[in-house]
């Protein structure tokens, strides 16, 4: 302590304890998307990886996918699957041969997708479904197994024949059943044997009798093989430091290697397969498009070709209704997937690129629509081949060594940029694969630290992946999503998820990672000017709960979204101090954010300022005075000030908000001790809702805190306190942050605790459920608060440790004011920190109980 205080600076040692590698690791390859397949993104494009041996399903997305307009949000829509099929082994497409229709996207291709969440249905009308699968190069099948859908047991096939061909002309019968009950459950699998000995390309199914009239289902259809060489070591891995999965096996002698990356400098994802024996690789590469669009083969490319004319999002479900009829939003599309080969031969089969006796394979993949994020252009650019073909050749031009290096430094510049130890890590926990850690954390006493602290890292990585300069913001899912009817359009939600998304990018050094967000929401203000004048009546801009790329916004009116995104934007100035960002993309959105309030809000006899008909998301009445639309409005009038007085600016206007400000209705404390969610004191103590939107003061917030307003923040407590630590994912993260804003380490860290227990996945993305990337997000950044906070004028050091926690160190976090922070601790004591700022400058600091001016240094 002494030490401390004889000193205004201490230098951290150069090298910080390391807590365990950044990676996660699984000793099995995924076969469920949503639990088990891993994240690699470049922001602009989104691949899961699933890492099968036989069959390697690498499942893609592209960030301006989407379907809506400027009226209605649409969706963001998967774009499809690449596949690398080894020993032409299994069927590579399908047909629906018989002709019939498949309602909601139920397309034959779920039927052999691997996943028995998804499913084939089709009106079959009375008539036999034929289903055809094709394996270029032949297969020898033995057995085959159905999963049943998953509802309606009278939709399951009941009488079927399986039959095999070489020419699609002359038919060999295999199997034949009649008369089989239905499937003892959903999601069951049912596996048939038969005797063959003889390969054939193609496989017939005909099902004859499927006990409904009208539909027929099925969740998977898998065509077995005599099985190959056993599969030793088997391992696959996430590295977040470098942005790079692998997977490495042993297989009948031979050693197989894998490295996937998405690449942001070159624009692409890259996929190399490597062996340790010459010509040990032979196979073959499809892509499958879930839009209709046309697949074409040449040379070493496949190519699909495609429009999103005539899709619509209803009741649900995207829909592709007139492909014919006009729409001026359709969005062209293009994916190309380019391949290179050392030894062996690579050629054009089928639609497809076989591949024979190679030493390694190089894939690369790209994709990309006409999207423009200009609305005077109205949306639309060019098309994207000639981009897609450009990026393709330079990157296919390059050694791959180059390519991965290339990516790493670039990946490395942000991801290095934090390092953290949360205390000493377990061995042998941190030995384990990263779904059994999951698992054991879940009935474990001693807690894993290490998970714990992967779990900070992987949301930062997963930002990096999603949100880079140039490109859209992260959705709810980031940039991964295998439907075309996601869960929630997989939109920007913005009645908090959008904003939590964005929550770590600066107190986690991620500064850049938030300019998509900026930059779509600057591009939507008229949209959203002519939606806000014609329901309103006035000046600026609001929004509703649901929104898309092109400014479309659905659902309910939250009044207060505008001014919570405006939120985001001020935060950004406030830890980067950028001026040519606060007055070319902030401050024009605060100050029309500000007159849409300065025109709504309503004056009671007294002359308090009150929201009129406000909305308390996703909770309770519609009515004046909501306690969320207070306290965003206090926050919106408070940063367009500050705004105004760092620009130098509009000083009458200004003037005018602050005084707007000081006659809002400010928040009360109610009959039992609680911070009131509405002006009428009729909050439930028994009320568990997920949502605490009348929190939004204490955190996000800095209107309500222990150390400048005790009693709001004790009836905050209370609040927080009846409203218990359970619900989803995302309501636990941000549950982390508002213990953390109430200096309370240890029940903010039961919060982190349960969240994991409960909320995270075995590939760690956090669930609502379905899977929502906010709580992944949420979570960094409720660390983050645990260790710094900076919103009340100082920085303060270690706010709210856990007992837990007590020895660690955290090098890299930021502070408001553009000041970067390094800090160590001993039995939950500051022992060391380090201040740094482009320029030098005093600072206020709070640590170890003290609060004292200290001087930054420069790096």
């Amino acid at each position: 302590m002494k030490r401390l205080i004889a000193i205004l600076v201490v230098l951290l040692p150069l090298a910080l304890l390391a807590a365990g590698e950044a990676a996660l690791w699984y000793a099995a390859p995924a076969t469920r998307w949503e639990q088990e397949a891993l994240p690699i993104g470049n922001s602009r494009l989104g691949a899961m990886v699933f890492g099968g041996m036989q069959k390697e399903r690498i499942q893609f997305n592209e960030e301006s996918l989407w379907i809506g307009d400027e009226n209605d949000t649409g969706a963001y829509q998967a774009f499809g699957d690449l596949f690398i099929e080894f020993e032409s082994g299994t069927i590579t497409s399908v047909e629906c041969a018989s002709g019939q229709t498949s309602p909601g996207g139920q397309s034959v291709a779920a039927s052999i997708d691997g996943s028995p969440a998804t499913k084939w249905c089709l009106e079959h009308r009375n008539q036999p479904v034929i289903w055809l699968g094709h394996c270029p190069g032949g297969m020898l099948v033995s057995s085959y197994a159905f999963t049943s859908g998953e509802d309606m047991p009278d939709r399951d096939p009941k009488s079927w024949t399986l039959e095999g061909s070489n020419d699609l002309q002359t038919w060999t019968l295999l199997d034949k059943h009649t008369h089989e009950p239905s499937f003892p459950g959903r999601h069951q699998r049912k596996e048939y044997a038969f005797t063959n000995t003889q390969k054939f390309s193609h496989y017939r199914f005909t099902f004859f009798d499927h006990g409904s009239r009208t539909h027929f289902q099925i969740a998977e259809i898998e065509l077995g093989k005599p099985a190959g060489p056993a599969v030793t070591a088997y391992r696959r891995k996430l590295d977040l430091s470098r942005g790079i999965h692998t997977v490495t096996y042993t297989s009948g002698g031979v050693q197989y290697r894998r490295e996937y990356f998405a690449s942001h400098p070159a624009g692409v994802v890259v996929l190399r397969f490597t062996a340790d024996k010459p010509g040990a690789l032979t196979g073959l590469v499809s892509l499958a498009d879930l839009h209709q669009g046309r697949i074409a083969a040449d040379k070493n490319r496949l190519t699909v070709v495609g429009s999103l004319q005539g899709y619509s999002y209803k009741e649900g479900s995207a829909q592709r209704e007139s492909p014919h009829k006009p729409y001026a939003f359709a969005l062209q599309y293009e994916a190309q997937v380019g391949a290179l080969n050392e030894g062996g031969s690579i050629a054009v089969a089928d639609g497809m690129i076989a591949f024979k006796a190679v030493n390694s394979l190089t894939l690369f993949l790209d994709a990309g629509t006409d999207f423009v994020q200009d609305r005077a252009k109205g949306w639309h650019g060019e098309l994207p081949h000639r981009r897609i073909e450009t990026r393709l050749a330079t990157a296919m031009a390059q050694p791959y060594e180059q390519l991965r290096t290339d990516h790493v430094g670039d990946f490395q510049k942000l991801s290095g940029r934090v390092t953290l130890n949360l205390g000493p890590a377990d061995a042998a926990l941190a030995s384990l694969p990263t779904d059994q850690r999951v698992a054991n954390y879940k009935k474990a006493s001693a807690k894993d630290i290490g998970l714990e602290t992967l779990l900070f890292q992987y949301g930062r990585y997963l930002l990096i992946s999603s949100s880079r300069p140039g490109g859209l913001p992260a959705n709810l899912q980031g940039k991964w999503n295998q439907s075309i009817r996601p869960p929630w359009r997989c939109d920007y939600h913005t009645d908090i998820n959008v904003q939590m998304n964005y929550w770590p990018a600066e107190v986690a050094n991620l500064s850049e990672c938030f300019l998509p967000y900026a930059d779509w929401l600057y591009s939507i203000r008229d949209v959203r000017k002519e939606a806000t004048r014609e329901a309103f009546h006035t000046r600026g801009w609001t929004m509703r709960a649901e929104n898309g790329i092109f400014g479309g916004s659905t659902w309910q009116w939250v009044e207060s979204g505008s001014a919570w995104v405006a939120q985001n934007l001020w935060e950004h100035f406030a830890f980067t101090q950028d001026q040519a960002y606060l007055r070319d993309r902030a401050y024009p959105i605060l100050k029309e954010v500000c007159e849409f309030w300065e025109d709504r809000l309503k004056a009671l006899p007294d002359g308090t300022l009150v929201a009129p008909n406000g909305y308390s998301p996703e909770h309770g009445p519609h009515e004046d005075g909501v306690s969320h639309d207070q306290q965003l409005v206090w926050d919106l009038f408070s940063n367009y000030v500050e705004a105004a007085d760092a620009l130098g600016v509009d000083r009458a206007y200004r003037d005018k908000i602050a005084a707007m400000r000081d006659r809002l209705l400010a928040p009360k404390i109610g009959k039992w001790g609680q911070l009131q969610e509405w002006m009428v004191d009729r909050d439930d103590p028994k009320d568990q809702h997920r949502h605490l939107s009348h929190l939004v003061a204490l955190h996000p917030g800095r209107q309500i805190s222990p150390l400048q307003t005790p009693k709001l923040a004790e009836a905050a407590k209370v609040s927080l306190t009846a409203r218990g630590d359970g619900a989803t994912g995302w309501s636990k993260a941000w549950k982390i942050n508002l213990w953390a804003r109430l200096l309370d380490g240890d029940h903010a860290y039961k919060i982190v605790s349960e969240w994991v227990s409960g909320s995270v996945l075995p590939n760690l993305y956090d669930t609502c459920p379905p899977f929502q990337i906010d709580g992944n997000f949420g979570y960094t950044a409720g660390v983050c608060e645990m260790l710094l906070q900076s919103h009340e004028g100082e920085i303060h050091l270690l706010p709210a440790l856990p007992k837990v926690w007590a020895a660690g160190s955290v090098k890299g976090l930021r502070a408001r004011g553009n000041v970067t922070v390094d800090l160590e601790w001993q039995n939950g004591v500051v022992t060391g920190y380090r201040l740094t700022s482009p320029e030098p400058c005093e600072v206020k600091l709070r640590v170890n109980g003290q609060v004292k001016t200290v001087r930054s240094e420069k790096p």
